[in-house]
């Protein structure tokens, strides 16, 4: 682990041991915790991140409809790595100077974090359910299809007015 990452973990654990609490634990609540007391100072590069969330968040957060009655994400994002850094570049589906190939490796990581975030429920509902084997196991679908085409049935037949 990264000193950074041992900082951050320490004083996590000192929240936890100093606030107590039901077992829940509220991001912005440990972050405020942690600045009053001066544990944790955040650095220019630290502003300048929380900007760029902001303005990502904002980017993953606008959608449009089409004639058809659509509702559709405008921007989207490709990462990638370029030296040490992770990188984001968006683009906007109805800019004609955005290349398709950006959208394509968009569509394919967007559906490669599906696929992990079902992976990583499917092994949590595992765990959960081996630690509990005396209740009746919790059962997660992971097949979409049906979910996706209910999702779309709204729209079928109608336009945009």
């Amino acid at each position: 682990m990264s000193a950074y990452v041992n900082q951050v973990k320490s004083y996590i654990e000192r929240y936890q041991a100093e606030v107590g609490g039901d077992g829940l634990l509220d991001p912005h609540a440990v972050a405020e915790w942690a600045y009053q007391r001066g544990l944790h100072k955040p650095s220019i590069r630290t502003v300048v991140d929380a900007i760029a969330s902001d303005i990502s968040q904002f980017f993953r957060e606008e959608f449009r409809t089409n004639e058809d009655g659509q509702r559709y994400r405008a921007k989207h994002a490709v990462r990638f790595r370029r030296g040490d850094k992770t990188m984001s570049l968006w683009a906007d589906m109805d800019d004609d100077q955005a290349p398709r190939d950006h959208f394509v490796k968009s569509f394919s990581q967007r559906r490669q974090q599906i696929v992990g975030d079902c992976y990583q429920l499917k092994t949590d509902v595992d765990v959960y359910n081996g630690k509990n084997v005396a209740q009746q196991p919790i059962q997660v679908p992971l097949d979409f299809t049906l979910d996706v085409e209910e999702l779309q049935l709204p729209l079928k037949g109608k336009k945009a007015a």
